[in-house]
């Protein structure tokens, strides 16, 4: 089972995972909650209503990772589009984005401190390495954080496509860049084990 992701009876999946391992996801989804930004102030109202339509921002997000968590809905498939089409674009996308991306990145925060949880309940229990036993939804959590965890990385490595990632493959070990794409190729194996785990 190290560095696999296997079911558990009843649902969920389980993963040894060691000390080292167990460090290295837990600083990457801190620095993703960091990224995302925090949830809503403790002094806003205590109102449901209120907060189901409250506006989010309007404009993409500068950082280029945050672009990529939180891309455009509307785009062009077939490439360049016309002035007139690419300014239609933007306003749906604008529209779209200030209804949605407050509760996007709401279930990001989430996944993310789930994982954080997980990690620490683990840690924890006992010292070492240990089995991390998941629940089907805290398994679809993990799933939505490792998902994050990657664009993330793939956005600062500046992987757009698979030809991107077999180049990653080949990257001398001197490269100062190593160390991120070993992090990233590693979770697409956790996040590819979880996938078929979860996969009925």
């Amino acid at each position: 089972m190290p560095g696999t992701f296997e079911p558990l009876p009843g649902g969920g999946a389980a993963v040894a995972l060691d000390e080292v391992e167990i460090s290295i996801i837990r600083s990457l989804a801190v620095q993703l909650l960091e990224l995302i930004g925090p949830g809503p102030a403790e002094d806003a109202p205590d109102d449901p209503l209120a907060e189901l339509f409250a506006e989010g921002p309007s404009e993409p997000p500068k950082d280029p990772v945050l672009r990529r968590l939180f891309p455009d809905a509307y785009s062009d498939p077939e490439g360049t589009p016309t002035a007139d089409r690419a300014e239609e674009q933007r306003a749906y996308s604008s529209e779209f984005r200030r209804f949605t991306e407050n509760d996007l990145r709401a279930g990001k925060r989430d996944n993310a401190l789930a994982v954080i949880h997980s990690l620490d309940r683990l840690s924890a229990a006992g010292e070492g390495g240990a089995v991390l036993e998941l629940s089907p939804d805290e398994s679809r959590q993990w799933l939505g954080c490792l998902n994050d965890l990657r664009l993330a990385i793939g956005s600062r490595l500046d992987v757009v496509d698979e030809e991107d990632t077999d180049l990653l493959y080949r990257l001398p070990d001197e490269d100062p860049r190593k160390p991120m794409v070993m992090a990233y190729l590693w979770l697409g194996g956790l996040q590819e084990t979880l996938i078929t785990t979860l996969t009925p």
